[in-house]
């Protein structure tokens, strides 16, 4: 048997749900391994609301796997729901696909130019991939397999056969009043993104009611392919099953126990795989959460299947900069492979770590993510320096809850995802990529003159760190908010310069070489205006007073002036080095 890393400190809420699935493992099925589960429809782009479904179940499972415990992570593939509707936002997508809708997603097509044989495996393919790089393991089950095997066909033959007992239940609630709308919890910001359920068949019918009584069962009909059909007799005896196509008016009569073109409908398709696969834990979306909705109503209906439901919680939103609240059958939503291009795993990771299921946090695809990294830089930092303090306190460490999250993001059971080996703050990244536009000559020239007593040898060193940063200022910098350094001085500007303005000049320039490095440069930009007051460059802010604040706004916004002709820019230390000594010293007007 494997060593497994002791567990992490028990004050987080993975350890807490880990300790529950633990127990009720052991209570419904001792000496089995722990299953956990999530579902996800390939409907369209797999976003990152839909991740927190994957998330939430791999974070527990991976705690379990540390404690020496077997457990399966099951995801299930919704790839035989119906095709909804048509997702805005998906390259080749015109009208001709509405005559796809009500097919199963693995019957539709693959949108133009995609090297998948259907709608369903194209979208699979980017999140396979995606959960690869975060190091979530699991179980991939497809539910189209599963139905056009035969797999569920003792339990589609026990459902019809138990048809009014599903009915009563379902009936409970379809006779109930709508109870009145209330407002939802707030997303984390105005660019909300709802972290739907993942199956994403929320909105489907409970089953079909006619003449013949109520039928959990839908065939795919044998014309058209689509589940438009309703259920016209069925004999509980012979199996022998009637329906009609309300599309084509295409009308067939098959045996039940051997006919495989067909599904459960969703409220009961759900709770019949808990009861199969032996699930134990499985978080669900708020539109699964509320009276009435698949995830209460299967707690009932499991119990036919002799199941029971799991415990899980509800999560709450992933909150998106700049987006409005989507689902992913709406398109135009980030996905874990867009947040990839721009942030290493290890981060993305503990955006879902350090945050309880029902809250909501936010993932940056703006300016704000070079905050993030430098927090998630100050937890490693303070990490690997073991200290004993808590974060805000002035010390040098970490809560133990924040301990564990970086433990989750930063390995998992199986070992420690790759990563970055010299990972340099990500905004001073960020910034040689701009000021250089991805130049490698002069990308390792800058970076290397950061630390002149440790210089950088390759970019190796700081990859793949550097690639993200420069695919976020290539993909999510607007145009007018890049950096381009003047070619020539502005000599309009430099003529115009009273005297105290021009001597900061040339204090600046007379300190170049002697502060040529990223620490002694902040030095020396922050320490001019103090000299200029009459203050040491080494005074702190306590021994000055609050002018050489606004005087240190005034020869920053200067030098921004003389270097890149705006108010603002990348940080002055990193600037500098980038522009090179002698092109500074050019611009500034030696």
């Amino acid at each position: 048997m494997p060593i497994v890393a002791q567990s992490t400190e028990t004050t987080d809420w993975v350890s807490r749900f880990a300790d529950e699935v633990i127990e009720e493992s052991e209570r419904r099925a001792p000496g089995k391994p722990v299953v956990v589960a999530s579902g996800l429809s390939p409907s369209g782009p797999i976003h990152l609301g839909n991740l927190r479904e994957v998330m939430t179940p791999h974070l527990v499972a991976d705690e379990i796997r540390r404690r020496g415990h077997e457990v399966r992570h099951l995801i299930s593939w919704d790839d035989y729901d119906r095709y909804r509707k048509v997702p805005n936002g998906v390259e080749g997508t015109d009208a001709s696909w509405v005559e796809h809708i009500g097919k199963p997603l693995t019957s539709v097509p693959a949108p133009a130019g995609s090297a998948y044989p259907n709608w369903a495996e194209h979208f699979k393919a980017a999140m396979v991939a995606s959960l690869a790089e975060l190091g979530v393991e699991f179980d991939g089950i497809s539910q189209t397999a599963q139905y056009t095997s035969g797999v569920y066909r003792e339990q589609i033959l026990h459902a019809m056969k138990h048809r009014g007992d599903i009915d009563a239940i379902l009936d409970q609630y379809r006779t109930k009043k709508a109870p009145a709308k209330k407002q939802q919890q707030k997303a984390v910001d105005a660019a909300e993104l709802e972290a739907e359920a993942g199956s994403g068949a929320a909105e489907e019918d409970d089953g079909s009611s006619g003449s013949a009584g109520y039928f959990p069962y839908k065939p795919f009909c044998g014309a058209c392919g689509k589940d438009l059909t309703t259920v016209t007799a069925y004999d509980d005896d012979t199996t022998e099953l009637t329906y009609v196509c309300t599309e084509d008016g295409f009308t067939e009569t098959v045996l039940l126990n051997e006919f495989n073109r067909g599904k459960l409908v969703w409220k009961v398709d759900w709770p019949m795989r808990w009861a199969y696969e032996g699930v134990i834990f499985e978080p669900s979306g708020v539109d699964h959460s509320s009276p009435g909705s698949s995830f209460q109503v299967g707690g009932q209906i499991v119990g036919i299947f002799g199941g029971e439901r799991p415990i899980g919680p509800m999560y709450a939103f992933v909150g998106i900069s700049g987006m409005a609240k989507m689902s992913s059958s709406k398109g135009g939503v980030p996905t874990p492979a867009d947040a990839l291009q721009i942030m290493e795993p290890q981060l993305l990771r503990w955006l879902y770590a350090r945050r309880r299921p029902n809250q909501s946090f936010k993932i940056a695809f703006d300016q704000e993510i070079q905050r993030l990294y430098d927090e998630w830089d100050k937890l490693d930092g303070k990490v690997a320096g073991g200290t004993s303090q808590a974060i805000g306190s002035g010390g040098g460490s970490a809560l133990p809850a924040d301990l564990a999250a970086h433990a989750r993001a930063v390995r998992t059971a199986a070992g420690e995802l790759p990563r970055t080996p010299r990972p340099m703050p990500y905004r001073t990244l960020a910034s040689v990529a701009d000021i250089t536009a991805g130049a490698e000559d002069q990308t390792l020239r800058i970076l290397s003159e950061l630390d002149p007593t440790d210089p950088l040898s390759t970019l190796d060193e700081v990859r793949p760190r550097l690639d993200k940063a420069e695919a976020w200022i290539n993909a999510h910098v607007p145009a007018d908010q890049r950096t381009i350094v003047r070619d020539e001085p502005d000599t309009e500007l430099l003529k115009s310069l009273d005297e105290p303005s021009q001597q900061s000049l040339r204090l600046l320039r007379d300190g170049l070489a002697d502060h040529w490095s990223l620490d002694g440069l902040s030095h020396l930009v922050y320490g001019v205006p103090k000299v200029q007051a009459g203050f040491s460059a080494d005074a702190t802010a306590k021994e000055l007073p609050p002018e050489i604040k606004t005087a240190q706004r005034t020869f920053f916004a200067l030098l921004y002036h003389l270097l890149v002709s705006r108010d603002t820019g990348p940080r002055l230390p990193t600037l500098l080095l980038a522009v090179g000594q002698e092109r500074v010293r050019r611009l500034l007007g030696e």
